[in-house]
């Protein structure tokens, strides 16, 4: 048995959403599985809150107004390793604190949803013997993430897994799990496991069952789009992009502008006539405008993706930004349930050819259902319970 309960603590950061939500998800699995200690630490804000804060102010300018660089610093870092000093430069950031943590709590295990990786080195250190594990939460692969002192990866794809083997990970340590997404994102209960076309439309039908959502009333003879614009406040052709949507007779539109509430109010009052565009701030209940719609465009985030995949939707990204999002666009389009587009025109088309062709609508559901993994994070969970806190040692052990 082990010496005493079960302590986890779980890394992540705040460049954008994505590692929180990730986190949170997998607090609440192992939560729910009995696992009560848990300490969920964004080691840079805590560390160097003067430096976090400059640095994701720096982050957010880049990805707003020059994704260029971003992604030109994004992809020249990504075969990165971990013995460079650039990298030791970036996994030195937080050291004291995570020490003075690590002493003090002893967790049984440590977990990363963001790829600084202080833990190998303090480890090492410090001499005590603590699993160290990585939830990638993107369908791209960054060498950050591929530290060889790390005990266990869980990674969305088997390409991935493949990916990390390529260059010196142990198969072995790799688990295809999935991106881990809050309960709730799922089919509905309709939709057979194949996704097909018949499962579908019941479906379809069974959208009047759905709980309303406060602010949503929706034509079941229509297809309806789900526009996740509230990212960063960014979709430049936002209106341009609604305008050709509704010029679509059998379209109807569901806008998503998250806590930017001056976008959501610029656009409740230009559509503020027209029927077929629902213009929404801040909902909880996007899981279940997810299985209401038809499809989704939104940016490539990995949470948002494997959200829309857990919900079997099509995906559409408009000008998706260089680094991880637009390769996890890429990689998503080669799968065939992503379609990329460069304009506003362009996105329309591609929308007005997947809701009018049925088959292929059915086909694109059906390869989102194969990629989906709406119970990743209780998977994880159980997996990390099973060989950290059950009392007996991992059979990998812990490599130095």
């Amino acid at each position: 048995m082990q010496p005493h309960e079960p302590n986890v603590l779980i890394l992540y950061a705040s460049y954008g959403d994505g590692h929180y939500q990730a986190t949170k998800a997998l607090e609440k699995s192992l939560r729910e599985r009995g696992i009560r200690q848990i300490k969920l630490l964004d080691l840079m804000a805590e560390a160097h809150p003067k430096l976090n804060d400059l640095t994701r102010f720096v982050y957010m300018q880049s990805y707003r107004t020059i994704p260029g660089l971003y992604g030109l610093v994004y992809n020249m870092t990504k075969d990165m390793k971990s013995d460079k000093p650039f990298a030791h430069i970036l996994h030195a950031f937080g050291t004291r604190r995570l020490e003075e943590y690590l002493k003090t709590e002893r967790p049984s295990v440590v977990i990363h949803t963001f790829p600084q990786m202080v833990m190998p080195k303090l480890r090492r250190k410090i001499g005590l013997d603590i699993p160290i594990v990585n939830v990638v939460t993107d369908f791209d692969l960054h060498g950050r993430w591929l530290h060889p002192a790390v005990d266990r990866f869980y990674v969305a794809t088997e390409e991935m897994r493949r990916e990390a083997a390529d260059i010196g990970i142990d198969p072995q340590r790799i688990t295809v799990s999935g991106i881990p997404i809050k309960s709730g994102f799922g089919p509905a209960e309709a939709e057979a496991p194949s996704g097909g076309a018949a499962e579908y439309a019941a479906a379809r039908a069974q959208r009047a069952g759905e709980p309303p959502v406060p602010g949503v009333a929706l034509d079941p003879a229509r297809k309806t789009v789900l526009l996740m614009a509230g990212a960063y406040g960014v979709m430049l052709g936002l209106r341009r992009v609604c305008d050709l949507l509704l010029a679509q007779e059998d379209v109807q539109v569901v806008v998503v502008c998250g806590r930017n509430e001056e976008m959501r109010a610029a656009l409740a009052q230009q559509y503020a006539e027209a029927p077929r565009i629902q213009v929404l701030g801040f909902t909880d209940r996007v899981a279940s405008l997810m299985r209401m719609s038809d499809c989704i465009v939104t940016k490539p985030g990995g949470i948002t993706l494997a959200e829309s995949l857990a919900c079997r939707l099509p995906i559409f990204l408009f000008r998706p930004v260089p680094g991880q999002e637009r390769n996890n666009a890429v990689y998503l389009e080669e799968q065939g349930v992503a379609f990329i587009s460069r304009s506003a025109d362009e996105l329309s088309a591609q929308i007005a050819s997947l809701l009018g062709d049925p088959a292929k609508l059915a086909e694109a559901r059906s390869r989102a259902a194969a990629l989906g993994r709406p119970n990743a994070a209780d998977e994880i969970a159980d997996d990390l319970i099973s060989r950290y806190m059950s009392g007996q040692p991992d059979s990998t052990g812990i490599p130095g």
